[in-house]
């Protein structure tokens, strides 16, 4: 499935600023940064799960915003982009 995770950490104390960036390595490793704090992420609904919880057992739930929406599928029909951050479709072969 493909999914579009959006997150706002609050960054006035150092917890939460080492809270933002272990939410963005979660993030990564899931799937590719788009802007700042949101990534675009395929996966499968086990590693959704897994993601989930590592990010739920991470963010404060008091000071921290997560969303997360599933993207209607195939992506590539009904996103667009524009601008500097183009995404790269791991799915297709690539070419060194």
């Amino acid at each position: 499935m493909e999914i579009l995770v959006t997150y706002d950490v609050a960054t006035d104390t150092a917890a939460g600023r080492k809270r933002l960036r272990k939410v963005a390595q979660i993030c990564q490793d899931y799937g590719q940064r788009v802007q700042k704090s949101v990534f675009e992420c395929t996966v499968s609904q086990v590693n959704f799960e897994i993601m989930l919880n590592r990010l739920l057992d991470l963010i404060n739930t008091e000071e921290d915003s997560l969303r997360i929406y599933r993207l209607r599928e195939p992506k590539n029909r009904y996103v667009r982009e524009y601008g500097i951050y183009q995404t790269i479709n791991y799915q297709d072969p690539l070419i060194l």
